[in-house]
């Protein structure tokens, strides 16, 4: 039988359904166990952790909105990623993580095999947590690394950490997605990342929704989509003071430069998914924002639109 999936969305989980979600991880029946803004007690959660730590079927993992809420609870699920092999995208949105509760998760995040996708937005980080996420972006030649981050709405990110994470980024032969929605970046962090993206070989997606952009910052993207040539194919600047002009300028340019690429490469058939990451970072409601999906697809993933792509090239 082939591995299915687990969601569910905020509720109570009762000891039968926790000792089912248990069985299937340990069968190796489950490929996506989502259990967003659920409320459990610890010792279920300590169960569930020791079930994943064993599973090799799982490959995604969405825990958002809480669910891992205190220290004990991170250090249960640090030892099960320390095991489990399997596991490439983890989201934690929404949870009360810190500088001192990703130090705990950093060292098994770091050393795990097959991890691609990583939602740490809302995670009440700061500059510290940012020094151990570069290290989960190596640069060129180093071991595989993220190629998909979410750190939407983590205000305690000053801009000296913003310019860390834009070396990194520029340097990181992985990064396809990043997501830096719903952060205070301004004008002179944008100018930085404008930067990280014209040096980047495999940026793609660049969110930067409601980040406290303005015209001087979209001017210096504008030139930077119009002058040098990369991968950027999506950049988003709404909820920002940005002229609809120059929004529609640089959506123009990034359209030709796709254009472009699937007239010289062949346009191949891509498939989306439903996102794991949180809609908007600044809410934490029940709805998910959801892309078009295959309608033969058996199962929806948890991912970006990349996703599924990423998952390929895993596999393989």
């Amino acid at each position: 039988m082939l591995p299915s999936s687990i969601q569910i969305s905020g509720e109570p989980l009762s000891g039968a359904e926790v000792r089912d979600i248990c069985r299937g991880l340990r069968d190796n029946a489950v490929r996506l166990l989502s259990l967003r803004g659920c409320r459990l007690c610890d010792r279920d959660f300590g169960r569930i952790c020791r079930a994943l730590a064993g599973a090799t079927s799982l490959a995604q993992l969405n825990l958002n909105l809480g669910v891992v809420s205190s220290p004990s609870r991170i250090k249960q699920l640090a030892e099960a990623l320390r095991t489990n092999r399997s596991i490439q995208s983890l989201f934690l949105h929404g949870s009360p993580l810190t500088d001192a509760g990703l130090a705990l998760l950093n060292p098994a995040l770091a050393l795990h095999p097959a991890l691609v996708a990583l939602d740490l937005g809302d995670c009440m980080l700061g500059d510290e947590a940012i020094n151990l996420i570069c290290g989960l972006l190596p640069p060129d030649g180093a071991k595989s690394g993220l190629k998909e981050l979410t750190l939407s709405a983590n205000p305690g990110i000053t801009p000296k950490g913003w310019s860390r994470l834009a070396i990194a980024v520029a340097h990181s032969s992985q990064v396809r997605v990043l997501n830096l929605d719903y952060n205070p970046l301004g004008d002179h962090v944008a100018g930085m990342l404008a930067v990280a993206v014209a040096s980047s070989r495999t940026l793609e997606v660049l969110d930067l929704e409601g980040t406290g952009l303005t015209n001087q910052s979209a001017q210096t993207l504008l030139d930077m989509v119009e002058n040098y040539p990369t991968a950027l194919r999506s950049l988003v600047l709404a909820e920002n003071s940005i002229s609809p002009e120059l929004q529609q300028q640089i959506c123009d340019l990034l359209s030709e430069g796709e254009e472009e690429e699937e007239v010289a490469g062949g346009a191949g058939d891509t498939q989306e998914w439903e996102r794991g990451r949180e809609p908007a970072a600044h809410q934490r409601g029940s709805s998910s924002w959801m892309c078009p999906s295959d309608p033969s697809s058996k199962m929806v993933l948890m991912t970006s639109g990349l996703g599924d792509s990423l998952l390929a090239e895993t596999e393989m």
